[in-house]
């Protein structure tokens, strides 16, 4: 069983910045990916960033690009969501998901990933 553990959130003015982290732990395997997803009070999740550790590649929403920067530590087996710029349309529920399939394909789609954490709020004030 794998477990992921948020942290990180609260309350930031507008333009500020918060770093969210994902611990994995349990049986984490070396090939996985590790993104992010967001939920705001009445819509749907969203995509925010993903990180595939085969190759090392990440993957922003458009609406995060430039903002946000998703990094790893694989000693610890965590990934973090670096938070800059941050709107008021920012706010939302933060969940960390994880699937490791070396041939997981699903980057993109919440439904398809394996793990999830139990989320952490960011609230953006303007």
């Amino acid at each position: 069983q794998v477990q992921l553990v948020e942290s990180g959130g609260g309350l930031v003015q507008a333009g500020g910045s918060l770093r969210l982290s994902c611990a994995a732990s349990g049986r984490v395997f070396i090939s996985y990916t590790m993104g992010w997803f967001r939920q705001a009070p009445g819509k749907e999740r969203e995509f925010v960033a993903a990180f595939k550790r085969i190759g090392s590649l990440t993957y922003y929403a458009d609406s995060v690009k430039g903002r946000f920067t998703i990094a790893r530590d694989n000693a610890k087996n965590t990934v973090y969501l670096q938070m800059n710029s941050l709107k008021s349309e920012d706010t939302a529920v933060y969940y960390c998901a994880a699937n490791f399939s070396p041939g997981f394909s699903g980057t993109y789609d919440g439904e398809r990933y394996e793990y999830w954490g139990q989320g952490t709020q960011v609230t953006v004030s303007s």
